[in-house]
């Protein structure tokens, strides 16, 4: 789990694995750069590092709120559409 690093049955919300979290690395990497060499959205290897880190930093955000928030009482609302919304937005913003 993401808030205490203890083990958690798959499928839990906010659970965290190595080759989750590699995944995600490889995941944001590959997207940044192709955005960077397949249509040109990013313009540099700097803006590459960027989009990068964004993807990660969003993802690790997105299991902290699941593991805080997402099928606590009073939080009926969030859905994981709501959590990834909150994940499309952290990773804007911190790029």
């Amino acid at each position: 789990l993401i808030t205490n690093l203890k083990r958690v049955p798959r499928g839990t919300e906010g659970a965290i694995s190595l080759e989750g979290t590699l995944a995600s690395v490889v995941g944001g990497l590959s997207l940044s750069a192709y955005a960077y060499l397949g249509v040109g959205l990013i313009s540099s290897l700097e803006g590459v590092g960027v989009a990068t880190f964004a993807a990660f930093f969003a993802t690790m955000c997105e299991s902290l709120i699941g593991a805080t928030l997402q099928e606590k009482e009073g939080f009926g609302w969030m859905t994981n559409e709501v959590v990834n919304f909150f994940n499309t937005l952290i990773g804007a913003a911190v790029a």
